[in-house]
């Protein structure tokens, strides 16, 4: 399919964010008899779904401490509701197991999910916590936990089978989906300010505006924006910190135990929430019983069918100095993508064996295949979702990605001159301005 010359609006992604912003557009649009698809064009370094969105780990939870976030998140879980065939979404709930280190956040979660009406249940108490899973999976012996939020609506959805639904719908709208499509730069107009051209390895193309919704790669874009690099920021105590990074790379880590996917069933054999367990208690090998940790860990997952077994992850470790080219292409061949880790393997499947009974001894059933990434977080780790350079809207979501559906709904309402109150607390000025999001007591930065 040939570019076009001139199209009105550009969007740069074929993941989640710039599918999800094609297809809201193009409704919007043609709701409100402003035009049509025919105005949007998508273009796409590689392939729809070829980045971050398409390998996901796809779970979709409000289990946020900020209540922003957890507002947005509410958002987000009715667009996957209104089409989970489309979205293959899969609506199982979500479990928020802690210890009392995080009890007090855990409850303020609860609280807020009840003042907004998410639907959840709120466990507290050691031996209260222990029969609530052992009624759900009798092999269930993770001590240490002191409450459990059990969100009821929630899940996951199949991560590159949910794009390709979105851009089905996108195209059904008449969005023009263009791959093998690498953005080079940009040009400006007169004032300098406005982009007028966006300049692709197949030619330039005109446009009027701009959605970029490049996930991990937004470091690259976010340069040839000549946006800053560097950046002050302000915090909630309202101390100064000059000259930081607005860039940080976290490597993500994930992987399958390829038991079957019933292996991961309740007892009764029904499909169950997906499981996120933090912890302070020392976790030990599964293999040799070596003392693997004793400061605070995390994992997460859930039995799915689109991985073939019992699939999630762990906390993320910094990648403190990342080479020029992770940063310009962090799923590049410089990349610790796709790198198989054993200490991970170990820790996580030794993980399992502590929360469940089930998985002790099962080290020997890990997929060994590619799996995990690099993430580009904000310098507060939460997103960015705002205007640069007059015509230029920049998703920046900070690895908290996939799961956001109702952001592309959200900036097509504001491409439309509809300002949304739900991504108002994402705006770049918070850094500045000292308007951040506060943290949990949570392992996890996006938490």
């Amino acid at each position: 399919m040939a570019l076009p010359a001139h199209v009105k609006y550009l969007v740069i992604g074929a993941g989640i964010h710039g599918l999800s912003t094609a297809y809201h557009l193009a409704r919007a649009l043609e709701a409100e008899g402003r035009g049509s698809g025919a105005d949007i064009a998508v273009v796409d370094k590689a392939d729809i779904a070829a980045g971050a969105s398409g390998i996901a780990c796809g779970v979709v939870r409000n289990n946020y401490y900020q209540p922003a976030m957890r507002e947005l998140m509410a958002a987000c879980v009715e667009v996957w509701e209104s089409d989970p065939e489309a979205y293959h979404y899969h609506p199982v709930g979500y479990m928020q197991i802690s210890p009392e280190s995080m009890h007090g956040d855990v409850a303020e979660i609860a609280a807020q999910q009840r003042e907004i009406g998410y639907e959840s249940e709120f466990i507290e108490g050691e031996a209260a916590c222990t029969r609530y899973m052992q009624q759900m999976f009798g092999d269930w012996r993770a001590p240490g936990t002191t409450s459990i939020l059990h969100e009821k609506r929630g899940g996951y959805a199949h991560n590159r089978a949910s794009m390709l639904g979105i851009a089905a719908k996108a195209k059904g709208a008449g969005v023009s989906i263009h791959t093998g499509v690498e953005v080079t730069g940009f040009g400006f107009g007169a004032n300098s300010r406005a982009v007028t051209t966006v300049e692709t390895n197949r030619g330039a193309i005109g446009v009027d505006q701009v959605i970029v919704g490049v996930g991990p790669w937004v470091p690259r874009i976010w340069e040839m924006l000549d946006l800053p690099d560097r950046i002050d920021l302000k915090d909630l105590e309202g101390s100064l910190h000059r000259d930081i990074p607005m860039w940080r790379f976290w490597c993500l880590q994930e992987g399958t135990l390829a038991v079957e996917p019933s292996y991961g069933m309740t007892d009764d054999g029904a499909m169950p929430p997906v499981i996120h367990v933090d912890s302070n208690e020392p976790l030990y090998s599964d293999i040799d019983g070596r003392l693997i940790t004793d400061r605070m860990w995390g994992i997460y997952y859930k039995p799915d069918f689109n991985f073939g077994g019992v699939q999630g992850g762990a906390a993320p470790y910094r990648v403190e100095t990342p080479s020029a080219e992770v940063a310009i292409d962090p799923y590049g061949p410089e990349s610790p993508e796709f790198v198989v880790d054993q200490e991970f393997r170990e820790m996580w499947c030794s993980a399992l064996a502590f929360c469940q009974g089930r998985y002790e001894g099962q080290i020997g059933r890990w997929l060994d295949e590619p799996s995990g990434g690099i993430g580009a977080f904000s310098a507060d780790n939460f997103p960015v979702f705002d205007r640069f350079r007059e015509n230029c809207y920049v998703i920046a979501d900070s690895n908290h990605g996939y799961k956001m559906i109702a952001v592309g709904k959200l900036v097509a309402d504001e491409l439309l001159g509809r300002e949304s109150a739900l991504l108002e607390p994402f705006r770049f000025s918070r850094f500045a301005e000292g308007r951040l999001h506060p943290t949990s007591n949570s392992p996890f930065p996006w938490s």
